[in-house]
């Protein structure tokens, strides 16, 4: 499992009470939901005093939303009669009070409660398509809307079962077009029709939702509906006390199958007091048939693509049907035959296992209502009738309904229709499959496992405070983190050896991310995610997100040690840019001799062993690919698949994967710092290694940023009255690259190797892939991003044609815009890079050719310094001429460097002693600085800022005022020109701004918080809400920016709370140490879970990409979250915790060279206890307050607060470590010594560490 892999190969014993169901806890709810026999009453909720405190504050939103409502439907039964309500124990359902449901944020299970749900606002949210890793996973999408699920399928949206839409379709069609159930029924003493049914109608049907806001007698007689939502389900409730009848649905991915589905569980319960025969279908009203990627062609050929559609059979019954086309539809001289089909299976749980026939001839339930609102077919007919008749699926999309006919409940009865949705390669497949999935128990088997799953995987940050939202909020932000960065695994386990060193000490150790992907999903519509449908599962993901998101790896998982380091450092380009995409890592065996001897050992004959050589030998490959091929091929293994991929790993050896996308972001670079802090927080002693010693070669991209002579382009303003210079198409794709690229094509297979990827020292795929150290990549990046600063010399030019991390500021690089970010970062980059050299005192060995980029940089310099040349006291907006002429000979050196390393490096080096190589970063450095003070005084200007707020700039734009044509023109006819004088455009405040000048000042308290102070009142501040704007009022900037001015103000980028930048800044704050401003704008609802869940709209587990913020134009949407869950925010939370907990150094080197361990948290009394709150704390046998979480996702460490109050840089008094073989080590003093300090390191035999402060 995967826990094993996370924890060092062994699982941690210590009981996790987070993920125990909350029974007999003062935070527990009583148990709400009644049983079978319930008779469709409700339960009021017993909370005790400690989570009425803590939870009081809550309440649920209730939207304005007009759902259409029909007072008398015939057609679904919904006359009320009077409103007597037939079949039901009580003439009158109890009506939960405000109060009632303000308690109710979570069930017993922990998921969180949307009551009401489908009158309320509209969110989306996903399962989390993880299947574990020996498992094939479904994506998942759903919505407050009818049954929920909007959509799912493999691999991508372009492989849908139920067609992908983005959530403003969704939250329309998903009641229509998703899940629907229709029941009917009859009961005893009931006026029978003659055909034998009393009633027809729809539970979840939005014709009968509530109206939010209508205090209405009607409205008591409506369901009460209910959604769960669970960290790997969701469920969704419904009480009909017209009907006497329970509804609850419940979809989970299925895990750990060597087949993808999504399951679905349908529970009807008779809550009436006699009894109830019931007919039912239950299923999708749509499901798409496979045939290749169809998403494009249903949304704009639909009706077309219909033409090649069918429904075959695995059998000559209605239980096994089979959707696929024909042939992938083409117009093509090749035809591809479609051998894989869909598949719905359903059957009555815990009865025989016969199937249930299935319904999918859709004008047999719907008629010609092609709204599909209204069961018309059904209604003219009988279920039994249906499924008797012949039924027709070719040239249309078909329906997927499970038939259950005329079962009777006994009053509290239930009965459980249970669907599998999936796809399978053959349809041969599908009677085993089926034989599989409908064995007694197997469902719920898989329901409770695929709960099982989520704990283990959220284990790793396992945390016990007073705060008990707080704990639960940690496991959500670290799944989340893990969805989008991926979550590290290791293979190549193979001994006792393996399993006590890390990645860096054993090569036989690989390091392999699962689970990742973009964050793509109905809100993120513009992302196209990809969740590979095999064993270690995982997607491509975007660079920015995988950099920071794996961010805290090392710290969760010490045994990657300086894996994520290397590997994004591989990235880095000769130009100083990076890729778009990350990929999975990829393996290859070089050793044929080695691929012999180890298929011989795995394969149990030789014609497996061969097939397994062949496999391996075939070129790269990944884990889930291989033992994919291994089921097709039918290999037979004489070990289990997890040591037969251990010994297939043990050999292999690991290349980065990339892909070059669109431009090149200026903020990519930027991350790095993060990943090295993290690694030396652990590794301190492994520094100088890692930096020095560690070769890593230079990512080989299709793309060239062009030089400012072919990108500065003449045209007209957009009044067309006057001319001025864009910098336009600033980077091109490449042909000529391409076509070295070409150099390495298998003329066999037509694909490209995996070493074209890797800049070299020859033409035309000859020469060695060129290395160089990691302090040498790194003193490259340093050196270009500081030959890269803009006239003025403050932000870093955004000359690739992308922005920084803001990337809604996309016309900034058309502006010819510079970026304060990215020169905040440089400062740390530089700063970083200066203290290795003078830590280690070894010289830089770099590319010849950056040497010679770095001599020009120093003469220019020289020359700068030698001019005389000082800033006014008032700067002026036009540049001045010294400044103009050194960033023109600097811009000129690094395009000259660029050009000389485009394709290939000489091979040559340059090596700078320590001494000159300290003594250019400290001028460097020092002119760094000037630039950050000339952009203090240069400064914003927005609405009610007239630059003086101390607040640091953001973004900078450049005028050229003064340009000659230089004879040429762009590939749109306009001529370009050469600049020969610049005047600085400014801007209103950014948040990123402080938020990354913080990173200069953290160990200067006085002036942290009086930068703290500053943005606190600026125009950053959302008085309101208490949080702080991504942005200043924009009003009356140019649209010129990008698409923060095409958006209204509070939504999305333009003025709205972004919560991943909010969650850097208060990061920041606890880097400074201003503990106090730190838990008070967190605890005063700056950050989950302390936000009020009846404005957010949605869990208070799970972070929003943006909240509208109160500059949104309607009251009713200030507040709420949108774009959930895969957020950055998630990496700035767990840097939070690890600093709240562990401390920025859990690791240090000692005067004498040795590594010790040593935790000092931040942690504020009132997570031990929170009496305020009604939060009582844990006190030891001494009676002191505690609180414990789990690091290195293995080991528990509890601390003893014996001061009783907050723990805010004190240092240990006492360690106590307790070994599994029931020894202790007991350590006096503020650190644990080297060797006790290794063994925690290494996980090994160490069981849990009591600390005393």
């Amino acid at each position: 499992m995967v826990s094993s892999y996370q924890q060092g190969g062994r699982a941690a014993s210590y009981r996790d009470e987070e993920s125990e169901p909350l029974r007999n806890a003062p935070y527990a709810p009583v148990e709400f939901r009644e049983n079978s026999n319930s008779g469709g009453s409700w339960k009021k909720w017993g909370l005790g005093a400690a989570a009425v405190a803590l939870l009081g504050y809550a309440a649920f939103q209730h939207s304005n939303s007009n759902i259409p409502t029909a007072e008398n439907v015939d057609l679904l039964g919904m006359k009320h009669h009077d409103s007597k309500h037939h079949g039901s124990k009580h003439g009158k359902k109890h009506v939960m009070t405000k109060a009632e449901m303000n308690a109710q944020l979570f069930d017993e299970s922990r998921r969180y409660i949307l009551h009401d749900y489908d009158s309320r606002s509209p969110v989306s949210n996903f399962l989390p398509g993880v299947a574990g890793v020996f498992g094939k996973p479904v994506w998942s999408f759903y919505v407050n809307r009818g049954q929920g699920i909007a959509s799912f399928g493999l691999t991508s949206k372009d492989y849908p079962l139920l067609e992908f839409n983005s959530a403003n379709k969704a939250y329309q069609q998903t009641p229509y077009v998703g899940f629907r159930t229709f029941l009917q029924g009859s009961r005893g003493g009931h006026h029978k029709k003659e055909d034998g049914s009393s009633f027809l109608f729809e539970p979840f049907s939005p014709a009968n939702a509530k109206i939010a806001g209508l205090d209405d007698a009607s409205e008591d007689d409506k369901p009460t509906r209910t959604m769960y939502v669970g960290t790997n389900e969701m469920e969704i409730v419904e009480q009909d006390d017209v009907h006497g009848v329970e509804t609850s649905v419940t979809y989970f991915v299925l895990p750990e199958e060597n087949f993808a589905s999504l399951v679905r569980k349908t529970t009807f319960t008779n809550t009436g007091d006699d009894d109830l025969t019931l007919s039912a279908l239950d299923g999708l009203a749509k499901l798409e048939p496979t045939g290749g990627k169809l998403q494009w062609g249903l949304h704009n050929i639909g009706r077309t693509l219909e033409g090649w559609m069918g429904v075959y059979h695995a059998d000559d019954t209605l239980t096994l049907p089979f959707y696929r086309m024909s042939t992938e539809p083409s117009d093509t001289a090749s035809v591809k035959i479609e051998k894989a089909g869909h598949y719905c299976i359903a059957f009555v749980e815990g009865k025989s296992s016969a199937l249930l026939p299935i319904v999918y001839d859709t004008e047999k339930v719907f008629g010609f209502s092609t709204t599909l609102q209204e069961p018309n077919g059904l209604a003219a007919s009988s279920i039994e009738d249906i499924v008797k008749n012949p039924q027709y699926g070719d040239a249309k999309t078909s329906s997927a309904f499970a038939a259950l006919q005329k079962v009777k409940l006994a009053p509290g009865e239930s009965i459980t229709v249970t669907s599998f949705y999936g796809e399978a390669d053959d349809i041969k497949k599908l009677p085993k499959i089926a034989k599989k999935i409908s064995k007694s128990g197997y469902s719920e088997d898989r329901l409770d496992r695929a709960r099982e799953l989520m704990n283990e995987l959220t284990s790793s940050v396992e945390t016990h405070t007073a705060n008990h939202l707080f704990n639960g909020a940690i496991k959500q932000q670290y799944l989340d983190n893990s969805l989008r960065g991926g979550m590290p695994v290791i293979l190549g386990d193979m001994d006792e050896k393996s399993r006590s060193s890390n990645a860096d000490e054993d090569p036989r150790l690989k390091v392999y991310h699962v689970f990742s992907r973009i964050h793509g999903d109905l809100e993120r519509d513009y992302n196209d995610f990809n969740i590979d449908p095999t064993y270690f599962s995982q997607g491509p993901g975007n660079y920015r997100d995988v950099a920071q998101n794996r961010r805290n790896d090392v710290v969760f998982s010490p045994r990657i040690g300086s894996f994520v380091v290397k590997q994004f450092l591989s990235f880095i380009q000769a130009d100083g840019y990076e890729p778009l995409t990350v990929e999975a890592v990829a393996y290859l065996i070089p050793d044929p001799n080695q691929a012999a001897r180890v298929a011989g050992q795995i394969g149990k004959t030789k014609k497996d062993s061969d097939i397994i050589i062949a496999i391996v030998g075939g070129g790269i490959f990944r884990p889930g690919q291989l033992l994919t091929l291994f089921e097709q091929l039918e290999v037979k293994l004489t070990v289990s698949s997890q040591i037969a991929l251990d010994n297939i790993m043990a050999i292999s050896e690991e290349t980065p994967m990339a892909l070059y996308g669109s431009g090149y972001w200026a903020d990519h670079w930027e991350y790095y710092l993060d990943l090295i802090e993290a690694y030396t927080s652990i590794y301190p002693d492994g520094e100088e290694n890692l930096m020095y010693d560690t070769e890593l070669p230079y990512f080989f991209s299709t793309a060239t940023v062009k030089p400012r002579s072919e990108k500065y382009v003449l045209d007209y303003t957009f009044d067309g009255k006057s001319k001025h210079i864009l910098q336009l198409d600033a980077t091109i794709f490449d042909k000529d690259k391409v076509k070295e690229q070409d150099a390495f094509r298998n003329q066999t297979t037509g694909l490209i190797a995996n070493d074209a990827n890797w800049q070299r020292t020859g033409k035309g795929g000859k020469g060695r892939a060129f290395k160089s150290p990691a302090i040498s990549k790194l003193f490259l990046l340093g050196v270009i991003k500081y030959a890269t600063r803009d006239a003025y010399g403050m932000g870093v030019e955004y000359e690739g044609g992308r922005p920084g991390w803001n990337d809604a500021m996309n016309g900034l690089a058309g502006m010819v815009g510079s970026g304060m970010p990215e020169t905040f970062e440089l400062s740390e980059l530089l700063k970083y890079v200066l203290s290795v050299v003078t830590k280690f005192q070894r010289p830089l060995v770099i590319p010849a050719e950056l040497g010679e980029m770095v001599d020009t940089i120093n003469e220019a310099l020289d020359e700068l310094l030698s001019s005389g040349y000082e800033d006014a006291e008032e700067l002026s907006s036009d540049v001045p001429d010294e400044l103009f002429k050194y960033w023109d000979i600097v811009a000129a050196a690094r395009e000259t460097y660029r050009n000389n390393v485009n394709f290939y490096f000489s091979g040559k080096t340059t090596t700078i002693s320590a001494e000159d190589a300290i003594e250019m970063l400290t001028n460097w450095y020092d002119q760094v600085q000037l630039g950050v003070g000339r952009a203090t005084k240069i400064g914003s200007k927005g609405i009610d800022d007239d630059g003086t707020s101390g607040v640091p700039p953001s973004y900078f734009s450049y005028n050229i005022t003064k340009w000659v044509k230089n004879g040429n023109k762009n590939d749109k006819g306009l001529p370009l020109a050469n600049p020969l004088a610049m005047s600085v455009g400014v801007f209103p405040l950014f948040l990123e701004g402080p938020t990354r000048y913080m990173k200069l000042i953290k160990d200067d308290e006085d002036k942290m918080e009086g930068m703290y102070n500053k943005v606190l009142n600026s125009g950053l501040r959302d008085d309101q809400l208490k949080m702080y704007f991504l942005s200043a009022d924009l009003t009356g900037q140019s649209y010129d920016m990008g698409r923060m001015m095409a958006f209204a103000a509070g939504w999305l980028e333009n003025q709205s709370i972004w919560m991943h930048m909010s969650y850097k800044y208060y990061l920041q704050l606890l880097r400074g140490k201003l503990y106090d401003k730190f838990y008070t704008e967190m605890k005063g609802g700056g950050m989950l879970p302390f936000m009020d869940p009846d404005v957010y709209g949605r869990s208070l587990m799970e972070c929003s990409s943006f909240i509208a913020s109160s500059a949104f134009s309607d009251p009713s949407v200030v507040g709420r979250g949108f774009l959930a869950r895969l957020s950055g925010s998630t990496a700035e939370f767990l840097s939070i915790w690890k600093l709240m907990f562990m401390g920025p150094n859990p690791y240090i080197v000692n005067d004498d060279g040795d590594v010790e361990m040593q935790l000092i948290p931040a942690l504020p009394i009132w997570l031990f206890e929170d009496l305020e709150a009604g939060a009582e704390g844990t006190r030891d046998d001494e009676g002191n307050l505690i609180v414990s979480f789990k690091i290195f996702a293995s080991i528990m460490v509890t601390y003893h607060n014996t001061l009783g109050t907050d723990l805010y840089d004190v240092a240990p008094k006492r360690y106590v470590v307790n070994m599994e073989d029931g020894s202790t080590v007991d350590v006096e003093g503020s650190s644990i010594p080297t060797e006790t300090a290794v063994q925690i390191r290494k996980l090994l035999g160490v069981e849990s560490i009591d600390v005393y402060y």
